[in-house]
């Protein structure tokens, strides 16, 4: 899960367990062992459901199976998803809405260009939160601009849904690139890394990037697991399939001259 995850957990001064990604049988295996070495308490999941560095999309359909099974809680970072993916773009566990065991966290400084983020929950606990998630109680409120800039941006995902197709298929064109091109397994999503593994050289490769005029960022340990220092390819409207033809062709020939 993301380093804020952790960092909120540590605040909380909650007893957590690391498990390997995406893997929901050693999620309950860590809650099976928990409970026998006698943990007492409510379960809480923490997910992304798409993962800021691989790309990938966490299995909410077993993951909520695995919840109730334990009368666990997940809490869902949308962060990626948000905008992009589900109905209207409203992330991935919107597929489960109505739930009352699910949290998803929506930011606003991601798809939404703004500032700030939304929680989605049953009533009970965001009244929760407003009277005591000291974190949200002494924080500076959202400005008016700021609120209205989110309003305008969901409404833009409710009507215009032609944005997220379009995105979707820009994503899906430069998965085929880089598979023909360069032999890299697409990801499926609008983050695409391609994994280098040498930290001097995936930064060196970054900086050509750069310099050729692609966003593109170096991404290396601690931000990522040792040994799996990568490129960051984020596809945005912003970009039409001439640029990532353009950019895959730099690529090639960035990782030639590297």
């Amino acid at each position: 899960a993301h380093a804020s995850m952790h960092e909120g957990a540590r605040g909380g001064r909650a007893e957590f367990k690391l498990t390997a990604h995406n893997d929901v049988d050693a999620v309950e295996d860590a809650i099976t062992r928990w409970r026998a070495d006698g943990g007492m308490g409510s379960v809480w999941i923490a997910v992304e459901s798409l993962y800021s560095m691989d790309g990938d999309c966490a299995p909410m359909e077993s993951l909520v199976a695995l919840a109730d099974r334990h009368e666990a809680f997940i809490v869902v970072d949308e962060a990626h998803a948000t905008g992009v993916w589900g109905p209207d773009g409203r992330g991935l566990a919107a597929a489960f809405e109505g739930r009352d065991n699910i949290i998803a966290l929506h930011t606003c400084g991601k798809a939404l260009g703004a500032s700030g983020a939304l929680v989605t929950a049953p009533r009970t606990l965001c009244d929760y939160l407003v009277n005591r998630c000291r974190p949200f109680i002494y924080a500076t409120a959202p400005s008016p601009l700021m609120a209205v800039a989110v309003r305008e941006a969901l409404a833009m995902l409710s009507d215009e849904p032609v944005r997220r197709v379009q995105l979707q298929e820009r994503v899906a064109f430069a998965g085929r690139q880089l598979a023909e091109r360069c032999g890299v397994v697409p990801s499926g999503s609008q983050i695409q890394p391609f994994v280098i593994g040498d930290n001097r050289r995936t930064m060196a490769v970054a900086a050509a990037l750069q310099a050729r005029g692609f966003d593109i960022r170096g991404i290396r340990p601690p931000t990522v697991p040792e040994g799996t220092s990568r490129l960051r390819i984020s596809l945005t409207l912003n970009v039409g399939a001439a640029d990532i033809s353009a950019m895959v062709e730099a690529l090639v020939e960035v990782l030639a001259q590297t």
